[in-house]
Formats: C-alpha cells, sequence, structure tokens
C-alpha cells in the first residue's frame, strides 16, 4: 500500500472578504452609537423612534431579551414582553437608525443563546433568575 501525504493549504482570504470587514467596521463607527453589551436574558428598555404622520416620537419598549444575532450587517437581537396578557416580540437590528437608546434593566442568568422556550411558558414559569451584583 502506498501512503499519500495529503498537502493541506491554509485559504487565504480574498480581498472582497477584507474589503467586506473593512465596510462593515465603517458602518459601526458611522452609526455613532455606543449600546450596553446585553444577552440572552437580560432584562433591556429599548428607546425607539416612532413615525406616525408627520409627527415623530420616542417609544420604550420593555422585555426579555431571547437572542441575539450577530451578522456582517451589524446583527440583530429579539425582544419579548407580555402586553394584556398577550406575547409581543420585536426586533431590533443593532445599526438601526432608529433605536436611540437601550437600557440594560437587570441581568438574568440562563443557560441557553436562544430563549424560545418562554414562548410557552407563562406566569411564574416564565420568570429568569437574577444576576446578582457584588458590590466591589
Amino acid at each position: 500500500m502506498e501512503e499519500t501525504v495529503n498537502n493541506q493549504e491554509t485559504p487565504e482570504t480574498s480581498e472582497e472578504e477584507t474589503a467586506d470587514e473593512e465596510t462593515v467596521a465603517v458602518e459601526n463607527t458611522a452609526a455613532g452609537k455606543v449600546l450596553p453589551s446585553f444577552g440572552p436574558g437580560d432584562t433591556i428598555k429599548v428607546h425607539a423612534r416612532i413615525k406616525e404622520g408627520d409627527k415623530e416620537r420616542i417609544q420604550m419598549f420593555q422585555g426579555v431579551v431571547l437572542k441575539v444575532k450577530q451578522a456582517a450587517d451589524g446583527g440583530n437581537f429579539t425582544v419579548r414582553r407580555i402586553s394584556y396578557g398577550v406575547g409581543v416580540e420585536r426586533t431590533f437590528p443593532f445599526l438601526s437608525p432608529n433605536v436611540t437608546k437601550v437600557e440594560v434593566i437587570k441581568r438574568g442568568r440562563v443557560r441557553r443563546a436562544r430563549l424560545f422556550y418562554l414562548r410557552k411558558l407563562s406566569g411564574k414559569a416564565a420568570r429568569i433568575k437574577e444576576v446578582k451584583q457584588t458590590p466591589s
């Protein structure tokens, strides 16, 4: 039997890929917003700009982060809350000019990256344990 040696070459990054990475970095700095770090399970308050006719106002949407998706176009995050007994979910792009501010209300301790199981739960079963901050 003959042994063949596989020449494994490391894949080179093409010029197109490096150009894409550079444009994403420019878009992130061009947005001019600094959002706080948050993840699934955190309770956040999103200040979103709403246009109604020729008027414009800021609407706050407070809820639990179900997922955070990182992507080349900036990614997005989904927030869920219960409004008058009905579950409402909204997805916000990170780089959207309509998201003016994001506040972290409390940090949740979860062991999953996607919290879609919360859709089936209600009441006390849908609670998320809070991360206790150590005083320093």
